[in-house]
């Protein structure tokens, strides 16, 4: 398994200006690059530069310039002129299937906040046994960082990223042949109805209690906001009061990212661990998020008629509050960690049908959720919590998969 950990750095007053020296001169290169391929296309009869050319001329950077380019790692460069040749091929991949092309736009150093060293020992070397019970990363024109390793981390450390968050400096390692640790089999299996008023409900009749992140937080990061948007436009170069109040919604934002993936990492532990197989809905959350298409008045040129975009916008908040996309993908990630399985059922009418697991009839209609909290069904009558009734369909779906597998 190939596995990834994040572990938050120590570094000392003088390794923190280093790592920013670090990332300004990796973003001046990025946009150097970016810069040249720009003038070739426009300048010299629309040719292209590719990747192969561009660190081709990395020696000679490196020795034009050996005060800021000429000190950091080879490697750690070429992966940077990756990373733009990768937002180029994704642009013109766009282009070619007709969506909105979105051209590579140069870096603000504010908005290049990750380098990456693509070999553990090349530019970096991960200390695994320190001599003194300190973890410790080494990174070339830097020196050897603190690392608060609260975890162990199993397998062949491939490739190390240092990441910046605020004022707060991460270490990112990609490791491979990591082993699967399975738990014991417990012979269960749940079915799970993901949604805004409760997280997701499970269909042993369980709820998870949705904490809303963003909207507990709604009031101060408004406030928060309002404070950075009294700066004029020409007094935003950096000034002391600028940078104070761009730092305070900065940090509102990252402690609401924090709960949100502390929630997803809490819920899908105690799911995975006490259930052999979860099944779930597979959402589609980038449709469901996708404002509504504006309605032309057919009788007034220039008009458009109520869509209801007020209040699928509210949805939509609260459906990127959740977070389920990234529940989703953790807790995937944790259930192959521990040999278990998850199984994604189609959500088409999971919380519309009479669920014959419970006794119910089978029968599906709109009629049948009374309320966003009740279900009773219009065939037979049955009765149940609208999300429960959900995850109990979603459970009877993944049924025949379940099977398959035993």
């Amino acid at each position: 398994m190939i596995r990834t950990y994040k572990f938050l750095l120590r570094p000392t007053t003088g390794q923190q200006g280093l790592l920013r020296a670090m990332l300004a001169d990796h973003c001046s290169l990025y946009n150097g690059a970016l810069q040249e391929r720009r003038d070739a296309w426009l300048h010299t009869s629309r040719t292209s530069i590719r990747y192969g050319d561009q660190s081709a001329q990395l020696k000679e950077v490196r020795a034009f310039d050996p005060e800021r380019q000429g000190r950091w790692s080879f490697s750690s460069q070429q992966a940077t002129l990756r990373r733009l040749d990768t937002a180029f091929r994704a642009f013109f991949k766009r282009v070619e299937s007709g969506r909105t092309p979105g051209f590579p736009r140069f870096k603000g150093i504010g908005h290049f906040d990750t380098v990456v060293f693509p070999r553990d020992g090349d530019g970096c070397r991960w200390d695994s046994t320190p001599y003194d019970g300190r973890t410790r990363v080494r990174l070339q024109g830097i020196g050897h960082v603190r690392v608060h390793r609260h975890r162990s981390v199993r397998g062949r450390v491939k490739t190390i990223g240092v990441k910046r968050e605020g004022r707060r400096w991460y270490v990112v390692l990609t490791c491979d042949q990591v082993p699967v640790e399975p738990l014991p089999a417990t012979g269960s299996a749940v079915g799970i109805d993901m949604g805004v008023v409760h997280f997701l409900t499970t269909s042993d009749g369980g709820h998870v209690t949705n904490p809303r992140p963003f909207r507990a937080a709604a009031e101060e990061l408004a406030a928060a906001q309002r404070q950075l948007a009294t700066f004029p436009r020409r007094s935003r170069r950096r000034t002391k009061r600028h940078r104070a109040a761009a730092r305070k919604v900065a940090k509102i934002h990252a402690r609401i990212r924090r709960q949100r993936l502390d929630l997803h990492h809490k819920t899908a532990r105690t799911l995975i661990r006490d259930h052999d197989a979860v099944a779930h809905e597979r959402l589609d959350t980038a449709g469901m998020t996708r404002a509504p298409r504006p309605r032309p008045d057919p009788e007034r040129a220039g008009a458009f008629l109520p869509n209801g975009a007020a209040a699928k916008a509210g949805l939509n908040r609260s459906i990127l509050d959740a977070g389920w996309g990234q529940f989703l993908s953790i807790l995937a990630q944790k259930a192959e960690s521990a040999a278990r399985r998850v199984i994604a059922v189609d959500a088409r009418n999971t919380s519309r049908t009479c669920p014959p697991s419970a006794g119910g009839c089978g029968h599906a209609a709109k009629e049948n959720r009374v309320t966003q909290a009740r279900f009773m069904c219009t065939a037979c009558g049955f009765t149940a919590n609208a999300d429960r009734v959900g995850a109990l369909n979603v459970l009877d779906r993944a049924g025949p998969a379940l099977c398959a597998a035993a």
